[in-house]
């Protein structure tokens, strides 16, 4: 696993660095947050992230939350002190882990541990809400297409679902790129429902 410390404290970076050798991982690089280091993050592929901020500004608070937007990879963030501004922002950001005073060597893989479910049980909720969606999305097409069929030609509802189910079945397509066509086609001919 590639872990990545945005830092710009040698003797933080060391704690993190230590805690994770310490745990077993040995492919950790450490990078200052100075320069055009988002894109060098991303060019770097990291699997985690890890930003010691100590007692960030907001200006370095805001810089940091762009990273976690540019990379969408579980992030765990070290802070000194927060307040219930930072967590709200570090939260709307996609921080996985936020962690206020808790910097020390021990701590380091239980956190990235849970930085990574916390990111992974994330993009499962987001992948099921995006599947979710397009499941609605072609059911209304789909029942569009039927209401076309019922009304131009007189048919049932299961009627007009065996008709495009079996369109589809024989042109090799999915049933709701037919439904799209139907609506697309009854709506260039004006007769759409």
């Amino acid at each position: 696993m590639r872990i990545v410390i945005i830092d710009d404290s040698g003797l933080r970076a060391s704690v993190l660095e230590d805690g994770l050798r310490d745990a077993g991982y040995d492919d950790i690089h450490i990078v200052p947050p100075r320069g055009a280091f988002v894109a060098r993050l991303e060019r770097m592929a990291p699997d985690v992230v890890l930003m010691d901020l100590g007692s960030p500004s907001r200006d370095t608070l805001e810089e940091m939350l762009m990273v976690s937007r540019a990379l969408a990879k579980p992030i765990a963030m070290f802070v000194d002190q927060s307040d219930d501004a930072m967590i709200g922002a570090a939260i709307d950001a996609g921080i996985s882990a936020y962690v206020v005073d808790g910097l020390r060597k021990e701590r380091v893989k239980p956190v990235l541990e849970l930085a990574v479910r916390r990111f992974n049980a994330f993009a499962r909720m987001q992948a099921e809400r995006d599947d979710a969606r397009a499941a609605l999305t072609e059911r209304k097409v789909i029942d569009r297409a039927k209401s076309i069929l019922m009304n131009q030609r007189s048919m049932s509802e299961q009627d007009a679902y065996t008709l495009l189910r079996s369109t589809a079945m024989n042109q090799g397509k999915k049933i709701v790129d037919v439904a799209q066509a139907l609506i697309t086609a009854s709506d260039l001919l004006g007769g759409g429902a």
